[in-house]
């Protein structure tokens, strides 16, 4: 470090009380992030000898500079990295000066790479956007200028690298700067400082360079240490995700979690979005005693003066200033699985400590990265940014991302391959929501069952085209029948002539088919009926939503379990022949997977049991379950 630029600072503070900045560094590949990083640890002197002397080693044998120093080494741990000269995980690192500590994450510049670096930014409190002077403003730097400033990011410094390649030309310099500045002011960044530097050679990364005299502001460490941290969690509402209900003997029961924002103390009136019951804070309890106060980022355990409910994925909040709750949100999504984001289809989202079922109800709007302008879309796929509206299971407690970064983002999970998909902000709560209450009824669901002698039931069967599901079901049915039970059958031709005529046999279209039938399968429910649905239903996640909509014990998965060259064998319809020839696209079994059921309730081996030894088989289940009981004519419904 240039001891001019040590003079110029005022005395040191002390460093408990020095604050720390979370920066990213981000732009399009080779624009030199790594190199800086590396330079900036390495003229700040942040590496010890043996370090440095490792740096010196790998730069001779695996550098990409000719011997010299190789200051991208530091920062480019993974072997992949190394070879290709290029970043794909984030790397992270922790630093600091006299002034201030750090802690920078160095993310990706390939676009196949967002999610590392979405991941990267939902941290930051300023973004350091490199841009290779000799290219200019690229599609992957308003790629990444446009996804932090959608994260929160409002600071920015616009690193215009690599200058000493066009000889510090001030007007290579000002016409990048100039490019950039509309643009950063549209997606969000309020406050941006355009620095002219060379990270390999050192210009401006530090201190001044001489090579630009035309260039009158701060390099890029001193800025970095005097700039605002960002917005102070600590004032804003009070937020607490519940995580652990800790109840180590009868005489406690506290709440364990992370304080997401705010401040709370004892005495403090909270409240349970969730239920909308308050209580008074007791105690704040630590490993090491109990606080008098506590503030965003630290671990604590509350216990209140009210034996009220409280469970994991709940939030606490103060009475006062309490989050919004909805089962149905307007978010925005960057898409981050290799499967396009499907109309109807169950995912998992997590929010804070909360994990609620959740659907894509519609996508309003895919967003053009380059000129920010949104279009109508059917789909989003990987690394495409867009607008839907989610319908959850459930309702959560929330801020707008745009309040609260702690409480108004998500992920979205695949059910199935617990990927995560979606990285989600919370824009509001569909208002709509807020005119639709659910209307508590006389007759209820209990009372249709005992006037009908049984307990509701659904039997779904699920097995490859032709493996014999509707022949089983139809059997089902009428054994039931002629023992005097309610029922209906749901058969997936049959409903494709009417109910679901509309769709077709996309991923997304067999999501939604199987929505709408669970859905109608549940009201049978709520009537009191023994419903059989017989569909191919492919998809472990599809069942398992169509289960979630259903009381436990109620719901019964039938896995009608035949080969798929028996079932081709038996093809009376020749739908795999007309598969097989290409005539029939996404048949299952052919150019569709089946997943079949892990763990089904009743399993019919098709090949070893008849079609009359399996229902019996099934009907015994029911009467084993109790949803054959005797009726009950003792009810009085006289109004």
């Amino acid at each position: 470090m240039a001891p001019d630029l040590l003079a110029e600072r005022s005395a040191p503070p002390a460093q408990a009380e020095k604050s720390l900045l979370r920066f990213i560094t981000c732009g399009s590949v080779d624009d030199g992030k790594s190199t800086l990083i590396g330079r900036l640890l390495y003229d700040s002197r942040q590496l010890l000898a043996d370090q440095v002397a490792a740096l010196e080693a790998e730069s001779r044998t695996v550098g990409a500079q000719g011997g010299a120093l190789d200051f991208a080494l530091l920062v480019d741990g993974l072997s992949a990295e190394r070879e290709q000269g290029i970043t794909i995980d984030v790397a992270y690192r922790f630093f600091e000066t006299e002034q201030r500590k750090f802690i920078v994450a160095d993310t990706p510049g390939h676009e196949q790479y967002t999610r590392n670096m979405v991941t990267g930014a939902s941290t930051a409190d300023l973004a350091v956007i490199l841009v290779d002077a000799r290219k200019g403003v690229l599609t992957q730097t308003r790629r990444h200028a446009y996804l932090v400033g959608l994260l929160g990011v409002r600071q920015a410094v616009l690193a215009v690298n690599k200058m000493d390649l066009v000889g510090f030309d001030p007007a290579v310099f000002e016409a990048i700067r100039a490019a950039f500045a509309p643009f950063a002011a549209e997606v969000g960044l309020t406050e941006v400082q355009a620095i002219p530097l060379s990270g390999l050679a050192g210009d401006n990364v530090t201190a001044p360079s001489p090579r630009t005299p035309w260039y009158e502001g701060p390099a890029l460490l001193p800025y970095l240490e005097r700039v605002k941290a960002g917005r102070d969690p600590t004032a804003l509402p009070f937020r607490f995700p519940v995580q652990w209900v800790n109840r180590p003997d009868d005489g406690f029961r506290g709440f364990a979690g992370q304080v997401a924002s705010g401040r709370v103390q004892p005495g403090d009136r909270i409240r349970v979005p969730r239920s909308g019951q308050e209580s008074t804070v007791a105690r704040i309890v630590t490993y090491d005693g109990d606080l008098a106060q506590a503030v965003a980022g630290q671990s604590v355990t509350l216990t209140l003066s009210d034996e009220i409910d409280v469970s994991r994925g709940d939030m606490l909040a103060l009475a006062a200033s309490a989050p919004e709750t909805a089962d149905q949100l307007e978010a925005t999504l960057i898409w981050m699985g290799e499967q396009p984001l499907a109309i109807g289809r169950s995912y998992w989202l997590k929010l804070g400590t909360k994990t609620v079922s959740a659907q894509a109800r519609a996508i309003t709007a895919r967003v053009n990265v380059n000129t920010l302008e949104a279009h109508a879309a059917e789909r989003l796929a990987m690394n495409e940014i867009g607008r839907a509206e989610l319908v959850l299971d459930q309702p959560v407690a929330f801020d707008a991302y745009a309040d609260n970064r702690a409480t108004g983002g998500f992920i979205l999970i695949d059910r199935l391959s617990n990927a995560t998909v979606a990285a989600g902000l919370v824009r509001q709560a569909l208002r709509r929501a807020d005119n639709i209450h659910w209307q508590a009824l006389d007759v209820d669901r209990a009372a249709r069952s005992t006037l009908k002698g049984q307990s509701p039931a659904v039997l779904w069967f699920t097995g490859l085209s032709g493996a014999g599901k509707s022949t089983i079901a139809n059997l089902v049915e009428k054994r039931l029948h002629g023992m005097g039970r309610h029922t209906y059958l749901l058969d997936g031709d049959n409903v494709r002539h009417g109910l679901n005529k509309d769709l077709g046999f996309s991923d997304a279209d067999r999501a939604e088919n199987i929505r709408r039938v669970a859905e109608v399968a549940r009201l049978m429910a709520d009537a009191g009926l023994i419903v059989l649905v017989s569909f191919i239903s492919p998809f472990r996640a599809q069942r398992q939503a169509a289960r979630a909509r259903f009381e436990p014990g109620d719901f019964l998965e039938v896995f009608v379990d035949t080969p798929l060259e028996e079932a081709e064998r038996r093809d009376s319809k020749g739908l795999y022949a007309k598969a097989r020839a290409g005539e029939i696209r996404d048949f299952t079994g052919i150019d569709s997977p089946y997943e079949p059921p892990l763990a089904p309730e009743i399993h019919v081996p098709t090949l070893s049991l008849a079609p009359e030894a399996a229902v019996e088989q099934i009907v015994a289940e029911l009467e084993l379950r109790g949803k054959l009981r005797a009726p009950d004519r003792g009810l009085d419904y006289t109004i």
